[in-house]
């Protein structure tokens, strides 16, 4: 089956080498691969000591930022090196502070797995969430490099669980240790036999709850506030804008609207901006503007979304109109703030608890999220009790870092 596997993995790049000629986020995926074992060369020596992070995306990234940072205050002589499979993280966080080598993951070939551990040659390596990439994972466990999953997930209908996913189950072996997120994780981890397994919880609590700590202030949404009740949407989608510009464009009580859509092609922006009534700015266009005379700011840029999520009195997070579902709740929760989403929420624990516990409202139609609105608006007492929810959630839930850490420094697993 791995042959199988390695002729996949082959004529994925192929194809991939093909359809970057005519799409450009493919482009970046490819062409961003080409220099990898040059800058590691580069930023590697064969004397360094380092210590390897995988990361899926941003999101991936962003969840286990707390242990990388815990880790390289722990083992300071080490480099930190961080890996991405996908452009829409490494695009972003490929400058970021906390790593001295940040690169894509090469594809999972025998070769580049031998190739690129020999570079890097890590003394610990740790997995975010999810990504089993075969070929690396035996080569980890030839090398006897302890290898660890944090904030894992595990569903029954992944190929570890199905009778033709053997192979899959030995790459298991690879992993020295397991920190899951839930109880149903290391149930179906101990069914097959593994007791390497600590439910240690989800390491965003811990991301999420620091940012409180840091300085979240903007200058600009400060004014365009201007201590005026002021709705967030956040990662917003085509089919969340089409509910929401009926609220938006009706609405005659004195609120703003600070709209930071998930794709900020200027395109779609544009088309956003001429589907709204009322007076609005970008953020590509404030330069000179008096941003208090303006009703609606569409933040055309990326990584400031979290900042902006502390001034909000209403959140609304986008993606729960479409596939896979809803976007982060946790950074508008770790502020406080109430939050409106979209029907499509049954993959994230986050959500599902947050709509149970009552810090989250789920709508389905244009009449569930007008009357959400409403609700939310115009009763104070209401507004801050679902946001008490919200912050009281990520405030129990924090600790999976030091958990974590507390395991690999005392040497316990």
């Amino acid at each position: 089956m791995l042959f199988l596997y390695n002729i996949v993995i082959q004529i994925t790049g192929l194809t991939l080498n093909f359809i970057a000629l005519f799409n450009s986020k493919i482009k970046l995926f490819v062409s961003g691969r080409k220099n990898v074992f040059d800058i590691l060369e580069q930023k590697i020596k064969p004397s360094d000591k380092t210590i390897w992070f995988h990361a899926a995306s941003l999101g991936e990234y962003e969840q286990g930022l707390p242990v990388i940072e815990r880790i390289k205050e722990e083992y300071p002589s080490h480099k930190i090196v961080v890996t991405f499979f996908s452009p829409s993280g490494y695009e972003v966080r490929k400058n970021n502070a906390v790593a001295e080598a940040t690169v894509y993951l090469p594809l999972d070939t025998k070769k580049n797995a031998q190739q690129f551990l020999e570079l890097v040659h890590p003394d610990m390596v740790f997995f975010i969430k999810y990504e089993y990439w075969l070929n690396y994972l035996n080569e980890l466990h030839k090398r006897k490099t302890p290898t660890y999953l944090i904030s894992g997930i595990f569903r029954e209908k992944q190929m570890f669980f199905k009778w033709y996913g053997g192979f899959y189950r030995k790459a298991l072996d690879s992993f020295s240790y397991f920190f899951v997120q839930n109880e149903g994780s290391k149930k179906l981890l101990q069914q097959l036999g593994k007791t390497n397994v600590a439910v240690s919880g989800d390491t965003r609590f811990d991301r999420v709850a620091a940012i409180l700590e840091k300085d979240n202030t903007l200058d600009y949404i400060s004014k365009f506030k201007n201590n005026t009740l002021t709705v967030v949407v956040g990662s917003s989608w085509p089919k969340d804008e089409a509910l929401l510009l009926d609220f938006i464009n009706s609405n005659t009580l004195n609120i703003k609207f600070i709209i930071a859509p998930h794709n900020i092609k200027s395109d779609q922006i544009e088309q956003l901006k001429d589907s709204i009534t009322k007076k609005t700015v970008l953020f590509s266009e404030k330069q000179d503007k008096n941003l208090g005379d303006y009703d609606v700011f569409i933040i055309d840029t990326v990584g400031i979304l979290t900042k902006i999520y502390s001034y909000a009195d209403i959140a609304f997070v986008g993606g729960g109109f479409g596939n896979p579902g809803v976007h982060n709740l946790l950074e508008p929760a770790t502020f406080g703030v109430p939050i409106i989403i979209g029907p499509n929420y049954s993959h994230f624990a986050e959500a599902i608890a947050l709509v149970n516990m009552g810090g989250c409202i789920s709508v389905s139609n244009t009449t569930e999220l007008n009357a959400a609105f409403k609700d939310l608006i115009t009763d104070a007492s209401f507004r801050i009790e679902k946001g008490h929810i919200c912050s009281t959630f990520v405030s129990m839930n924090k600790g999976a870092t030091t958990m974590i850490l507390k395991n690999i420094l005392n040497d316990t697993i």
